[in-house]
């Protein structure tokens, strides 16, 4: 494989559980609920998931159990954000936190005897990935790389601008005062929103322990979430510009280790630092200007009605 052909594969399966976790998080911004703990869900979700099939021997199992965990977290989340009104920063700060220290204690306790477990292996579409440069890194995904790929189109285009759900959901970002007096129910949709999040961020990490490495290690994410969260930022809220933040931050990380082949030799330190550095010009403004849904993080409390 060529050079180039190997910085678009890696980039690629770098930017699947980016696009994933950044799909839902679309969403739940979109109806004004931040979800920093988005690192803590697919961390959760990628622990939980290799737990359960290093205990079942099944994938599936540890599938159905990350997503359970996820849901889990993003349920916390949704109670101290939406019901309790707490402050979004401060919680999801808090549960990527928690995430990190319980499953790092916990790895140390399930996983004695080794850290491999039963995944989902690459699938190869016949004459697709034959494809050059691009076939590899789009036809040759697992089945959950595949059905990562699919679920981020379908919400790319149900909860964009011009369907009925989309529309609600960026009234509630919005303003949710104006959104609940003309019948629609906020924390419902805001719950929704964050519970996708969640099941989105649990897949990302599903994707991360069982397809991509096949085990779990100490903070597997590796701050992962939090480049789901800024590709959203530039993205500008909208469905395919996320997408393409998702894959150049997939490109920029698969560039550590395609360097050599091109002829680059920087400190191995400089390459781990650039996708955080380009994730920096990126919320900086620097690359242009972007405006926020209105009500993002702004809590929800309902006027008094004569």
């Amino acid at each position: 494989m060529s050079a180039v052909g190997e910085l678009l594969d890696g980039g690629v399966r770098l930017a699947v559980p980016l696009l994933l976790a950044s799909s839902g998080e679309l969403v739940s911004e979109r109806a004004g609920a931040l979800n920093l703990s988005v690192e803590g869900m697919m961390l959760t979700g990628a622990f939980a998931g290799a737990v359960g099939a290093h205990q079942s021997g099944s994938a599936l199992v540890g599938l159905g159990c990350a997503i359970v965990a996820g849901l889990l977290v993003a349920l916390l989340q949704a109670v101290l954000s939406v019901t309790l009104r707490a402050d979004q920063i401060v919680t999801g700060i808090a549960a990527n936190a928690l995430a990190l220290g319980a499953t790092t204690y916990g790895a140390r306790l399930v996983f004695i005897q080794g850290r491999s477990v039963p995944g989902f292996d690459p699938v190869a579409i016949p004459l697709l990935h034959d494809i050059p440069y691009l076939g590899s890194a789009l036809f040759e995904q697992s089945v959950l790389g595949y059905a990562a790929l699919l679920l981020a189109g379908v919400l790319a285009v149900l909860f964009g601008r011009g369907t009925g759900l989309g529309l609600a959901v960026s009234a509630v970002g919005e303003d949710a005062a104006a959104a609940d007096r003309s019948g629609l129910p906020v924390a419902a949709l805001r719950y929704g929103a964050i519970l996708l999040a969640g099941l989105t961020s649990a897949l990302a990490g599903a994707q991360l322990a069982l397809a991509d490495v096949h085990a779990f290690t100490d903070n597997l994410t590796s701050g992962a979430g939090y480049l789901a969260v800024v590709a959203v930022i530039a993205g500008r809220w909208r469905a395919w510009p996320t997408l393409l933040a998702c894959l150049f931050f997939g490109l920029a990380q698969a560039l550590q280790f395609a360097a050599p082949a091109f002829g680059i030799h920087l400190p191995s330190a400089l390459l781990i630092m650039s996708p955080y550095l380009l994730a920096l010009l990126a919320v900086s403004g620097l690359v242009g200007a972007s405006r926020s849904p209105a009500a993002l993080t702004v809590p929800f409390v309902r006027e008094a009605r004569a």
